[in-house]
């Protein structure tokens, strides 16, 4: 999976958003399990999706920021 730009989830309404970071959350989660039993194959993955979740992260409070000031 390619990384997705800030811009893109700037497209994304925030329902939108809430879903794709429980899917990332999920995902982390289940990344960390295989670690963990030493099933983990991209370790790579582990950045982009923790990094991802940030990006979210940012928008998110970018649009709840631009919604207490309007």
């Amino acid at each position: 999976m390619k990384t997705t730009a800030a811009s893109d989830f700037r497209a994304m309404s925030e329902d939108q958003l809430a879903d794709e970071l429980t899917k990332l959350r999920k995902e982390q989660f289940n990344l960390r399990f295989q670690k963990a039993t030493g099933q983990l194959e991209k370790t790579a993955r582990v950045r982009t999706v923790r990094r991802t979740i940030a990006k979210i992260n940012t928008v998110l409070g970018e649009k709840s920021r631009a919604k207490a000031k309007a």
